[in-house]
């Protein structure tokens, strides 16, 4: 005789719902406090953030009013606001230059396991774990007119060199982008030597034996192989850069002039003259130009990951 199904206590499809239950597991209360903290200290921070940014908020007075966009028409006035963002992009972009010509050719060279490229491994992130402030002041030093770095440069050139790297225009956005890079490159060097682990050995050994040389099978394997590494690697660094403070408040202060001027330089700036409401735009539009410049063109390095 054929056994009567299931019927969940005469309701139907109560064994269905029991059984997606039991498949779900436990909610995770456990993480009821990493949600609080976020609710707390970055949702509900970047809500109010922008309600202020519309405002004319100030230390000069106790009433707060929706002003439209006047806190964008006076950054523009002031010169302030398309300059600030002008140097947030080129910072991001020399930095994520930077960082690739240094994590790459680094990656590709220490991907084997030997101890000595272990103790390079190790030796290149150390910058990692350094605070960005303590980088900068370090590099500050390095780079001064009087610094190490003219004193080997003087040691080797013939004449005196004492070019002030972080004072001098020309040099100085490029300058703190290179710190910038040597203080993630050992970070983003792991993640590209991960990437190259993940390639199939086989399908090197292959093209080694079709004849083709170290630059083809880098050109045409590799690099497109390590597709996921390079997109994670440029959304981390743009979207740090694209936030950049630590390292050009500690060496250059947002200058010489306002050269170094990136938007959370000139947020903080305005937030210091009490200018609350210009410094809640400027915070908004580093949200802005993140989410318009770094997600399409995740979105698109997405698109042509290898999988």
């Amino acid at each position: 005789p054929r056994r009567p199904a299931a019927t969940g206590g005469g309701r139907p499809g109560a064994g269905r719902r029991g059984r997606r239950d039991r498949d779900r597991g436990p909610w995770p209360w456990f993480a009821l406090p990493a949600i609080a903290f976020v609710v707390v200290f970055f949702a509900v921070p970047f809500v109010l953030n922008i309600g202020f940014a519309f405002s004319d908020w100030s230390g000069f007075t106790n009433d707060i009013s929706f002003n439209g966009l006047d806190n964008f028409r006076a950054l523009i006035d002031q010169e302030l606001f398309v300059n600030a963002v002008t140097v947030t992009v080129l910072y991001a972009l020399i930095t994520l230059f930077l960082q690739t010509a240094i994590s790459l050719p680094l990656a590709l060279m220490l991907v084997e396991n030997t101890r000595i490229n272990t103790v390079f491994r190790s030796l290149f992130f150390v910058p990692v774990l350094i605070s960005p402030l303590a980088a900068g002041y370090v590099w500050k030093g390095l780079l001064a007119p009087d610094g190490p770095f003219n004193g080997i440069l003087a040691f080797l050139l013939p004449g005196g060199f004492d070019w002030n790297w972080l004072g001098e225009t020309s040099t100085a956005l490029p300058a703190v982008a290179l710190i910038d890079a040597w203080k993630w490159s050992g970070l983003i060097t792991l993640v590209y030597i991960a990437g190259l682990k993940a390639i199939p050995k086989e399908m090197i050994e292959a093209a080694t034996i079709d004849g083709a040389g170290a630059f083809a099978r880098f050109w045409r394997i590799k690099l497109r192989l390590l597709a996921p590494a390079m997109t994670f690697n440029v959304a981390v660094t743009l979207v740090g850069a694209l936030s950049a403070y630590d390292v050009v408040a500690a060496t250059t202060g947002g200058g010489p002039g306002d050269h170094t001027t990136t938007l959370n330089v000139a947020m903080r700036q305005q937030w210091g003259q009490s200018f609350f409401g210009p410094a809640s735009a400027l915070s908004l539009t580093v949200t802005a130009l993140v989410i318009l410049t770094a997600v399409p063109l995740v979105a698109w390095l997405r698109r042509r990951e290898i999988a």
